[in-house]
């Protein structure tokens, strides 16, 4: 990906998480007022199961960019930040994938 493309995909996926985060907050507002069926009630509901899917999926891209642009600039030697990362685009591509297998078995 070019820098421009990088640049405009962060954009993107700030502008993007602005409104799939008023789900997440009524997520944690819920889980504070809320029993636990009422709880898996709301997750088995369609629109917010897919908002958060939505949510992890994007947060975690958008943190791999923001990281990957402080890898590059502050990891001087090629091959150590060619390793590190692959290994943040790693972790945050584990981490979305667990977070999307978990909401789906709800």
């Amino acid at each position: 990906m070019n820098p421009t493309q990088h640049w405009w995909m962060q954009r993107l996926t700030a502008i993007l998480l602005l409104p799939l985060s008023y789900w997440l907050i009524q997520f944690l507002n819920l889980t504070l007022n809320a029993n636990y069926f009422e709880i898996l009630e709301w997750l088995a509901t369609p629109l917010n199961k897919i908002a958060l899917i939505l949510w992890f999926l994007i947060v975690c891209y958008h943190a791999a960019l923001g990281l990957q642009v402080v890898l590059e600039d502050y990891v001087s030697h090629r091959d150590y930040r060619f390793a590190a990362i692959w290994t943040v685009n790693s972790i945050f591509g584990i981490l979305g994938l667990s977070a999307v297998v978990l909401l789906l078995q709800i």
